[in-house]
């Protein structure tokens, strides 16, 4: 019994250590960016998710649709900045047309990207949200795109 208890006090060490160092790893970096004046694609891993690429079904997720009526791309951007702000994102850059937002989780501290990118021809707001490390997420970056879109939607 002794030395099954070992073994797991053992396994559980290794297990937040391990954790602990992607966190510590999480928080180099940075948002790719824009490619070709588009989000980055997201890459094979179950972590991140995009509006920008319909082909890439497993990590799709549609973009917002804006009226034009009375909302220029400068001002969705900045309610958008606000409710990344409000969420507990930091944001990190930011220009006409796009903003990159670090969101930090509270247990081991991991870092995520959160980018958003205004289309005006189309009048959509697109999103990418992706873990820096790591192959799953538990759906948090879904998550947090579908809780923007919804709040958002809200808003108008």
């Amino acid at each position: 019994m002794k030395t099954i208890s070992i073994i797991f006090i053992s396994l559980f060490s290794i297990a937040v250590i391990y954790l602990f160092s992607l966190s510590i790893k999480s928080h180099s970096g940075h948002a790719p960016g824009l490619v070709n004046d588009k989000l980055s694609r997201c890459p094979d891993t179950h972590n991140c998710i995009n509006s920008e690429y319909i082909d890439h079904a497993d990590h799709y997720i549609p973009p917002i649709k804006y009226s034009t009526n009375n909302q220029p791309g400068l001002l969705v951007l900045e309610k958008l900045h606000d409710l990344i702000v409000q969420m507990g994102g930091t944001i990190e850059d930011q220009d006409n047309n796009y903003i990159a937002a670090t969101f930090t989780s509270l247990i081991f501290r991991f870092v995520d990207d959160l980018e958003v990118r205004i289309d005006e021809e189309k009048n959509l707001i697109h999103l990418r949200s992706a873990s820096r490390v790591g192959r799953r997420d538990m759906g948090v970056n879904k998550k947090r795109v579908e809780l923007i879109k919804a709040i958002y939607n809200k808003q108008q």
